[in-house]
């Protein structure tokens, strides 16, 4: 009799398994209506239009060894191995991965066992005798069962989909913590570099105003100038020296902060950096790609899209809340006295389906279903909203490096004719031809011209690096090409 009904058990639990219909709720795709999968999303960008600086070429995997400066390179390298937001960037991925895990063993049987010694009696009328106490012994009691639940209506499969969605959401979020991070450490060194060449050109007019105030001191004991054009020259140097401390303070600044990007304490900041004096930049034309390798790069909008699909799946989770479930169990246990352990009589099994429904009369289901659905149009919004925030600000990153490619020239052009100047108003002084006002007048120009130059190379240089940021690149493997 026993096979007999294993038989039976056997083929309804293979019955059941095969009327398992399509998971309830939607499947995932790309919606049409998102922006992405609009045509215009894709074009090349507005700021490119095949003029310089840009062209079309597809960004390289990594993007800071454009600048060919092998100290940046071991600087990212350091920092891709070391820093903090990373270890905390992966440590989240690693506890995501091991829920897709937890989702995906509701697939497989499960297995429980419990036993359990004791000391005393049952009672007599369990015995079926009145007024009886029997005595006390050593009792036990162990079972074990065996379950599978039976994903009828897909709850499982779409709890397995929204738990593979939230891992490549997660490993979408370390991407882009890798992108911040390098992008982080390119123009913490920049900015390093960009102070030392403000204060090199701050320490270059300095040393030219020292000169003048030699000349005029020698022509006033001379007596072919007076005290005012001395003090007017002195006046001029002190304001110069002002200007270095913050210049100072504002490269410290940017080496404590690469010294935390690599993972280090912020006195151990590099020392062979804090002598850069040119910044990094790129030679040529910048390669920029189209709009189409933007939104297949950006980590940002892979994770807006993962999520998307992960609150489409749980639409189908809460859905199946208004089906019953349907487990398959088999269980077996063995309960008596510690004497009579393995007994026929003291055996039990038994195998068979046990059907569980919360029927959904209070509304309780629908309107978890409607928050669902909610999420779901809220993570589409979102996600179009990350496209359009991606595509402003690579748009936004390219127009202003161009404006201050413009500006750079103009300020170049101003930089000669302003040396040029200063370099004959300090003749004609030299030689009592003119006034020290003119001649002060022009080292100031000179000197103002220099700060807005050498300003507008540290401005290239952190433009250049908010550029390849808004591209989104730098986070693929070291092979990647």
């Amino acid at each position: 009799m026993r096979p007999l009904l294993a038989l039976l058990a056997a083929t309804a639990l293979a019955t059941l398994t095969a009327c398992s219909t399509a998971p309830v709720g939607p499947d995932y795709q790309l919606p049409p209506q998102a922006l992405a999968s609009q045509p215009a999303a894709a074009k090349p960008f507005a700021g490119v239009d095949g003029q310089a600086p840009f062209s079309a070429q597809p960004l390289p995997a990594h993007w800071w060894r454009l600048y060919q400066d092998p100290l940046l390179d071991r600087l990212v390298q350091q920092a891709l191995e070391h820093n903090t937001d990373l270890r905390q960037a992966v440590a989240n991925l690693e506890r995501v991965r091991s829920l897709e895990s937890e989702a995906a063993g509701a697939q497989k049987p499960s297995l429980n066992a419990k036993a359990g010694p004791e000391f005393g009696h049952v009672s007599g009328l369990s015995l079926l005798q009145k007024d009886y106490e029997p005595p006390n012994s050593y009792l036990y009691s162990a079972s074990a069962g065996l379950s599978y639940q039976i994903d009828l209506f897909g709850q499982i499969r779409r709890g397995i989909e929204a738990a593979n969605a939230a891992g490549d959401s997660a490993q979408a979020a370390l991407d882009l913590a890798r992108v911040n991070v390098a992008a982080g450490t390119t123009r913490a060194y920049a900015e390093v570099c960009s102070s030392g060449l403000r204060i090199a050109a701050t320490e270059k007019s300095i040393t030219l105003q020292k000169e003048a105030v030699d000349i005029s001191e020698k022509l006033q004991h001379a007596g072919r100038a007076g005290s005012l054009d001395a003090g007017r020259a002195r006046g001029q140097l002190q304001q110069l020296n002002a200007n270095l401390p913050p210049l100072q303070a504002e490269r410290q600044s940017a080496l404590y902060r690469l010294a935390t990007l690599t993972g280090a304490l912020p006195q151990d900041f590099p020392r062979d950096v804090a002598a850069c004096s040119t910044p990094p930049q790129v030679a040529g034309t910048v390669p920029v790609g189209d709009g189409a390798a933007l939104l297949r790069r950006r980590p940002d909008i892979r994770q807006a899209e993962r999520n998307l699909a992960e609150a489409t799946a749980r639409i189908g989770v809460v859905t199946a809340d208004l089906y019953p479930k349907i487990s398959f169990g088999l269980q077996g246990a063995s309960e008596g006295e510690a004497v009579g352990f393995g007994r026929k009589d003291t055996l039990s099994w038994g195998i068979g389906p046990l059907i569980s429904w919360s029927i959904p009369i209070n509304g309780v289901v629908q309107a978890r279903i409607a928050q669902a659905e909610a999420t779901t149009r809220g993570a589409l919004a979102k996600f179009d909203g990350t496209v359009l925030t991606a595509l402003r600000e690579t748009e936004t990153a390219l127009n202003t490096y161009a404006r201050e490619l413009d500006r750079h020239a103009a300020l170049q052009a101003a930089a000669r004719e302003n040396a040029a100047v200063a370099q004959q108003a300090r003749q004609l002084y030299r030689n009592g031809k003119t006034g020290y006002l003119e001649a002060l007048d022009a080292e100031r120009a000179l000197a103002s011209s220099e700060a807005a130059l050498a300003a507008s190379q540290a401005q290239l240089a952190d433009d250049q690096v908010q550029l390849f940021l808004a591209l989104g690149g730098g986070w693929e493997p070291n092979d990647a090409s």
